[in-house]
């Protein structure tokens, strides 16, 4: 495949004899046993969007951190507008007019949103910060893009989605020359990704050079000029959207062939297994998040939930699970039996797993050996204990089977989990969970972080689960997954599921309508 840039409105910019805007030749970094990035040369024009594909650990966010000033490069050169600089934090990065949209949030949880936005910027009132103008500049940013942030909100109590906004305002604040998008749209209805992107391209119109890196394929074939994509740290291709398939990408990013969307087998359903009816519960600020929820799903079907992050997604998966209290009048069953006043271990015991949102909060501890996260929710049990003392014999044996089972990779099972990749950290979840084989399951953002080869897997388990006679609460702000799982989908906007169609029937342009609250002319596919 070729590196030669497609047609473009900021074409001639791209092809012009004038220097890249940035080009990283020959880097090299290494960490204590790890060479990150390997012999990488790099390069984006005033006036293009480059993208950097691979899948996690291939090395994209560790060359971008260079570039930002988080780290050093051990080997090789960085040249802005031609002439080298080395750029030795995120302060010279931001004067140099180099900015980036983090992937992992750089955010002090303590600091309202404006004082966040504010922070590395010098204000014009000196020592003193305006942040009355900062807030009011972040209204018109949110107004403009429909990112909506309260300005004067403190980070902590913003949910996942709402703190990516806050990245990608921060980045929008400042009028930067060089923008790095480490997965910016994460959060964004299709719609919104569609006025990103034009305002993107009006940033390269501009004679602006973006970095953009994402796991969505066809984002980053609608939005990419040039295409760099890694593995394991070196450079295996360069191509252009025009000379390319998105399953091509993935075979670059994996080194073999990858199946985008999961073979889903017709299923004959059964009866009810998961009923919620008329489930409000309040948010982290104690006002209602969930208003009046009501669904079922059948034994052997999935259910898909749409919306954009902090519409009550997190809300409606932590009261199934028994983890958030449900209003008066509330009720959740499972295979018929009410357990709306049931706890966690209750549920389970009733045929309920569930899979978090945030694996390292609330799906594992990072300091607990492989085998110990495989049995935090069933040790208990008359499998793994003989007169009353665990049976460690019967223990690693289970637990060894499950991690061949689920191609949870690791040097063994003893091995702490903090320092498996996220991927593996995940296939230990779902081992786990899905191990009892259970009538419901509730999987909140599966896949979110986790490179292509492990979604890929993630799915497959997910369509088996299905075929068994589970009903699954598939929780996801990837909408691929969603209408590629899905046998309906429930879309969510202000706490509230506001429709849910037939997958079959379902668009992108209709549900993503739905998504930002557009009931009246969305269609009901």
């Amino acid at each position: 495949m070729t590196a030669d840039a497609p047609s473009t409105t900021s074409d001639s910019m791209a092809r012009s004899d004038a220097p890249p805007l940035l080009e990283m030749r020959g880097i090299t970094k290494r960490f204590p046993g790890v060479i990150a990035n390997q012999d990488v040369s790099f390069d984006v024009r005033a006036g293009e969007v480059h993208t950097l594909l691979g899948e996690n650990g291939a090395g994209k966010s560790t060359l971008m951190k260079i570039v930002f000033g988080l780290y050093q490069q051990d080997e090789g050169d960085v040249l802005l507008r031609g002439q080298p600089i080395d750029v030795s934090s995120p302060s010279e990065a931001i004067a140099a007019r180099i900015g980036m949209v983090h992937q992992h949030f750089m955010l002090v949880p303590t600091l309202t949103v404006a004082e966040n936005v504010a922070l590395g910027i010098r204000s014009e009132r000196g020592p003193l910060t305006d942040l009355d103008a900062v807030s009011d500049r972040i209204r018109e940013l949110s107004n403009s893009h429909g990112l909506s942030v309260d300005p004067d909100v403190e980070v902590w109590r913003l949910s996942v989605g709402e703190r990516q906004r806050v990245e990608i305002l921060k980045a929008l604040y400042r009028d930067a020359e060089l923008l790095v998008l480490d997965e910016p749209t994460a959060v964004l209805t299709p719609q919104e990704v569609d006025d990103l992107f034009v305002i993107l391209r009006r940033m390269t119109d501009e004679g602006r050079g973006l970095i953009f890196i994402s796991h969505k394929l066809h984002e980053v074939m609608a939005l990419s000029d040039r295409i760099t994509v890694l593995r394991n740290g070196r450079v295996t291709g360069q191509t252009v959207p025009s000379e390319t398939t998105r399953e091509q990408l993935a075979e670059m990013m994996v080194g073999r062939e990858v199946k985008l969307v999961p073979d889903k087998p017709a299923v004959t359903t059964g009866e009810p297994r998961l009923a919620v009816q008329n489930l409000s519960v309040q948010g982290d600020r104690g006002a209602i998040a969930l208003h009046d929820v009501s669904l079922e799903i059948l034994a052997g079907e999935i259910l898909g939930v749409a919306g954009v992050s902090g519409n009550g997604q997190r809300e409606l998966a932590e009261a199934v699970a028994g983890l958030r209290k449900p209003e008066p009048g509330a009720s959740i069953s499972i295979d018929g039996t009410d357990v709306s006043l049931l706890n966690t271990k209750a549920r389970r015991d009733r045929g309920l797993s569930y899979v978090p949102e945030e694996r390292m909060k609330d799906g594992a501890i990072a300091e607990f050996s492989v085998s110990e996260n495989l049995l935090l929710v069933n040790h208990d049990g008359d499998d793994f204990t003989r007169s009353g003392l665990f049976d460690f014999g019967k223990i690693k044996e289970h637990c060894q089977a499950l991690v061949n089972r689920y191609a949870v990779k690791t040097p063994s099972i003893e091995t702490p989990t903090s320092s498996l990749s996220g991927g593996n950290i995940q296939k230990v979840i779902m081992a786990r969970e899905l191990t009892s084989g259970p009538a419901v399951l509730v999987a909140s953002q599966p896949t979110r972080g986790v490179d292509i080869g492990s979604a890929e897997y993630i799915h497959e388990q997910l369509v088996a689960q299905r075929s068994n006679g589970t009903a699954t609460l598939l929780i996801s702000e990837d909408l691929d997954e969603v209408l590629g799982l899905s046998d309906r989908i429930a879309v969510m906007f202000e706490g509230r599921v506001v429709r849910i169609v037939d997958a079959a029937d379902a668009t992108r342009e209709g549900i993503g309508l739905l998504m930002a609250g557009v009931t009246d002319s969305a269609p009901a596919g």
